[in-house]
């Protein structure tokens, strides 16, 4: 932009034609582009603009720009301030900074203490096992856990192995799991643990119809069972 101002014509800039304008706009290094009304305002704010512009002496220096000039060189200044003494003295005063910690990297207590941990004043454990929904009558579970309440594990399981009734499978899965939680959490055998508390809850009934004669319909209910299992130490007294 040059330091000549360029006036308006005698009618303004709205007097002249949109393409002539354009060409004012252009020559100035303007965008050209919108309606007449948008171009001649933007022709007069230039117009401001170049006034306030010659009326500021050459070689002042915009306070916006004189206000920053310091605060980019007080950097330097601090930075030669600082002499090779500081330098040295840095890394001294800079914590050392902690290694990451990986996850899953913690330390594995032993055996012996995770039983101590876990162990309740009287010394006892206490595991839980249980099985939900089993489609199997309450009163027939209840049959088979009453057998096995109070024994050993083993013996309960060899007991379950050779029980006649179909639901004693069930209920010695639900051993064999409540044993597999001991052994990972405590690491306690089968030989260690015996049955503390073995009961049957009734679960939801499912309701189901069969067809009889004469046009008639007989209600089947199908029973289900919450079956739960403890077991604790054998070191224990009942």
């Amino acid at each position: 932009m040059t330091d000549e101002m360029r006036t308006p014509p005698e009618g303004g800039w709205e007097s002249l034609k949109v393409d002539e304008l354009k060409d004012e706009l252009e020559a100035r290094g303007l965008p050209k582009s919108g309606k007449k009304a948008e171009l001649v305002a933007r022709l007069a704010d230039d117009d401001v603009a170049q006034k306030d512009n010659l009326k500021a002496p050459r070689g002042e220096q915009p306070e916006a720009e004189a206000e920053a000039a310091p605060a980019a060189e007080a950097p330097d200044a601090e930075a030669e301030a600082a002499g090779p003494d500081d330098e040295d003295a840095a890394p001294d005063e800079a914590p050392a900074a902690k290694p990451a910690r990986r996850r899953g990297s913690a330390e594995v207590s032993t055996g012996e203490s995770r039983r101590a941990a876990a162990r309740r004043p009287d010394g006892a454990i206490v595991v839980r096992a249980r099985s939900r929904y089993v489609r199997s009558a309450p009163r027939k579970a209840r049959l088979v856990m009453d057998h096995i309440r109070g024994k050993e594990a083993e013996q309960a399981r060899a007991f379950l192995t050779h029980a006649p009734r179909a639901v004693a499978e069930d209920i010695l899965k639900l051993l064999n799991s409540a044993i597999a939680n001991a052994e990972s959490a405590y690491e306690l055998g089968a030989d260690e643990l015996r049955v503390r508390t073995a009961f049957v809850d009734e679960g939801p009934t499912i309701k189901r119809f069969r067809p009889r004669a004469l046009g008639r319909a007989t209600p089947i209910h199908k029973r289900t069972s919450h079956m739960t299992i403890e077991l604790t130490t054998t070191a224990n007294e009942r």
